[in-house]
């Protein structure tokens, strides 16, 4: 019964996957099939008291979490429910590596190292019987029964490749005149595989530009892009004046290397220049995801856009012990600005430094930065010259 219903619940989210680019007359002929199975589902047999009992069983399951250790990195998380290890993981902001998230590539191949899984979704890829006999399974199809260990590798920058994708708008935020955020949706069968920090090209109706992704990874299909509006820009002036949700974007990426050194215990700094922020605000939220640092400060020193998600960062300060949030005006003289951060910070050579802006910008908070014992290879920089 459990697994007629775990195949019942495979056929209607490939439905629901089909359905999301389909014509209307194949809409129209999937949504009569699922109301068919629907109708159908809802009859109950008169013997089903002892099967109502088993999936009562079941969803108790359902509540409890396991803990799951990756090897060799030695990532840990938590599984709640019928949850995959590959959907919990990106939830966590752990970057496993992936392909489809749908079981079609093996991509995401890795070996149970102790503990049980169950599979939950159907895959297409079909795994050979030496593959099975070592503890090999698909995680974006199955769940953790208990506490597992896992053998699987960790993306860095560099090993996640080049992607290329058509998404759809959610909708357009324009914070002011002077900044707006385009949020889109990956589909279903082919999400955008990324880490903190990093840029996307975007592209509609002809117009481009590459911009840093602000979302966290672990948002699942959602990507959130920062577009400033600068002279000459005319994929900036289209999500200003033009796009509206559903409207089709291309996506490439991911570029660039500025990410979190997951390795690293220290406290972190991160100075976020004007539309800085955005990257900024992609490794904050990464960071919280994997509980990485052991305190966070974030200083943000404005441009004409202003502090255009100020409530955010407060909220971030009002629910966690280990974030400070110190906001700065704009400034005719940044250096000073830098110095007086700088002298909060006697100790900066405990700390890591995240810092993103204009080639110009990330030069003079590095000068400073070394000045104040900051070694170098604790300064990590992102520029967003345009």
């Amino acid at each position: 019964m459990l697994h007629y219903g775990n195949v019942m619940t495979w056929l209607d989210e490939k439905i629901e996957e089909l359905d999301e680019e389909a014509s209307a007359e194949t809409h129209h002929a999937l949504h009569t099939v699922r109301a068919f199975l629907l109708r159908n589902l809802a009859e109950v047999p008169p013997d089903a008291a002892l099967a109502q009992v088993e999936m009562a069983q079941e969803r108790i399951l359902k509540l409890m979490s396991a803990h799951v250790t990756i090897q060799p990195s030695g990532h840990e998380f938590f599984v709640e429910g019928n949850d995959t290890l590959l959907e919990a993981a990106l939830r966590n902001g752990v970057s496993l590596n992936y392909g489809c998230s749908n079981g079609n590539c093996g991509d995401c191949k890795a070996r149970v190292v102790s503990g049980e899984v169950k599979k939950v979704h159907a895959h297409d890829y079909v795994l050979k019987e030496a593959d099975k006999d070592a503890g090999m399974i698909l995680m974006c199809s199955y769940a953790p029964v208990n506490d597992v260990v896992i053998e699987a590798s960790v993306a860095g920058a560099r090993d996640i490749p080049l992607q290329q994708l058509t998404a759809k708008v959610k909708s357009v935020e324009v914070f002011n005149p002077h900044m707006a955020a385009l949020h889109i949706l990956a589909p279903r069968s082919q999400r955008l595989r990324y880490l903190g920090g990093q840029s996307v090209d975007a592209s509609i109706d002809g117009v481009r530009g590459r911009y840093a992704i602000a979302s966290c990874p672990c948002e699942d299909r959602h990507i959130e892009i920062h577009v400033p509006r600068r002279p000459g820009d005319a994929f900036a002036e289209a999500v200003f004046h033009q796009i509206k949700p559903n409207d089709t974007v291309n996506v490439e990426g991911p570029y660039g290397e500025f990410v979190l050194d997951e390795d690293s215990p220290r406290p972190v700094i991160f100075l976020a220049f004007g539309a800085g922020f955005a990257p900024i605000k992609s490794l904050i939220q990464h960071a919280m995801s994997l509980e990485l640092a052991e305190s966070m400060d974030l200083h943000w020193l404005a441009d004409e856009a202003g502090h255009y998600q100020d409530n955010l960062c407060r909220a971030w300060t009002d629910a966690l012990d280990n974030f400070d949030y110190v906001p700065h005006a704009q400034s005719d003289a940044p250096d000073g600005v830098l110095a007086a951060i700088m002298m909060d910070y006697p100790d900066l050579h405990r700390f890591d430094v995240y810092a993103a802006g204009t080639a110009a910008q990330l030069e003079q908070a590095r000068v400073q930065c070394v000045r104040q014992g900051l070694p170098d290879v604790r300064w990590f920089a992102g520029a967003i010259d345009a």
